[in-house]
């Protein structure tokens, strides 16, 4: 019982104390030592300081430090200790655990499949409760701007080209959520752009690979050809992620896709479409990700429903549709 203890309790700390699931997963990358390490890294500890908490062996406790950091269960403290030794912290949330342990190295088949089920079976009524706590979105939609520059000017916190111009760091990662799917998507997998201080942790962890600011906007590009939402961070800073999302695998979306207050916000933006130069093609009709474009006797746009990503107005030949401003941002504060 000694080992479920240890388990659940990680499973508790990252907000997911009724899964079943979510301690078998802590289970297959970590012994019950390292278990202990980890659950003992909050407030972030040095090795030393892990050692005195847990009463193991220092130098055990110093061999576990960089498996764990590159298995995405250990992440390392701007602040050292009084000796300048590295500080860690453990894993705080649950999708955070998701990112960081599907994208670990060596991960086995049967790891990527308990991940699948717990996303077919529990994660819907666990995203279910975090909306339902969510004063303001975590995550928000930001527009098509590199295949295609919407007909009015955007802000630079809502522009990816901005975000990747501005960056002093870049690197790309395996899709996490599309890495977990597998074989059902056929959506570009090495698309997940790192911006900052996340791509100086997926080039330390080895993750992910470095790119240049043209090879990030060349990713852009093929995303938003491909159906790609691009999501980033809800806040006016940079962000630290660009997420180019598709509408199967993607965790952002088990919730309703609505202009409403949900996990993901939508942009500034909404499609607008001249139905006089609409020549009912339904080119658009299979880009939308939200059900908000109708087919039937003519082609219409639910405002309600669009989320402002303009993936509709990158495959309309006839230009038909523009992206409008018709809303304000609400942003986490940072």
């Amino acid at each position: 019982m000694v080992q479920e203890s240890v388990y659940t309790k990680l499973a508790e700390a990252i907000g997911a104390a009724e899964s079943p699931t979510i301690p078998r997963l802590f289970q297959m990358l970590a012994d019950e030592n390292e278990a202990e390490v980890i659950l003992a890294a909050s407030p972030p500890a040095s090795a030393g300081e892990l050692a005195e908490k847990t009463g193991l062996p220092a130098k055990d406790v110093n061999k576990m430090m960089d498996p764990l950091f590159r298995k995405g269960l250990l992440y390392k403290s701007s602040k050292t200790d009084a000796n300048g030794s590295t500080r860690y912290y453990r894993v705080r949330a649950l999708l955070q655990f998701h990112d960081s342990s599907v994208l670990a190295p060596d991960v086995d088949q049967d790891f990527m499949n308990l991940w699948r089920e717990y996303q077919a079976k529990e994660y819907p009524a666990y995203h279910r409760r975090l909306e339902s706590n969510l004063q303001r979105s975590s995550m928000r939609v930001v527009p098509v701007n590199v295949t295609l520059e919407p007909d009015t000017s955007i802000a630079p916190f809502e522009d990816v080209k901005h975000i990747v111009a501005e960056a002093r760091n870049l690197a790309v990662v395996r899709c996490p959520c599309r890495l977990v799917e597998g074989v059902p998507c056929e959506k570009p997998l090495e698309v997940c752009i790192q911006v900052d201080k996340a791509a100086d942790y997926t080039l330390d962890r080895g993750t992910g690979k470095g790119i240049s600011k043209a090879e990030a906007i060349a990713i852009l590009k093929h995303c938003e050809e491909e159906g790609l939402v691009h999501m980033v961070g809800n806040s006016r800073g940079l962000g630290h992620i660009i997420c180019n999302c598709c509408d199967d695998c993607c965790i952002a979306w088990p919730g309703p896709r609505t202009s409403g207050v949900n996990f993901a916000a939508p942009s500034r933006f909404t499609a607008m479409l001249d139905s006089d130069t609409c020549n009912d093609c339904e080119l658009c009709f299979d880009r939308c990700h939200f059900d908000a474009i109708a087919m039937r006797d003519s082609t219409t746009i639910s405002a309600e429903k669009c989320m402002g990503c303009g993936l509709c107005a990158v495959v309309c030949p006839e230009e038909a549709i523009s992206l409008q401003e018709t809303r304000e941002q609400a942003f986490v504060p940072g």
